[in-house]
């Protein structure tokens, strides 16, 4: 398993993904969106394992003007401003190669191992 975790040392779903496979023993990259975000080809993976932006939008992010902006957008033009604006991202973002999880899901990274 190769398991990337994308958050915010401030994120407590974050704080608590990490605790899960830290618990099972399982070994994980950890990448601090303050830091660095997604790249091109990571947030495209992502945007297909979950199914689409709609899935990836933090409704209570704290920039509601650049999440209404982002909504009302031409269809092709809304992942662009997300990756450009990656706060609006519901935190933490979990990779296992092609397979993603966006928010705490532990029932999915369960049937990962």
């Amino acid at each position: 398993m190769n398991i990337q975790i994308f958050g915010t040392k401030k994120s407590s779903d974050t704080r608590k993904a990490e605790r899960f496979f830290k618990e099972r023993g399982i070994r994980f990259q950890s990448v601090d969106m303050k830091e660095k975000g997604l790249s091109k080809g990571e947030f495209q993976s992502v945007l297909q394992a979950v199914g689409g932006l709609d899935a990836m939008l933090d409704p209570n992010c704290k920039d509601k003007d650049l999440l209404l902006l982002i909504k009302y957008l031409a269809e092709e033009d809304r992942p662009q401003k997300a990756l450009e604006n990656q706060s609006v991202l519901r935190l933490p973002i979990v990779r296992n190669g092609r397979q993603a999880t966006v928010g705490y899901q532990p029932d999915v990274w369960k049937k990962w191992e």
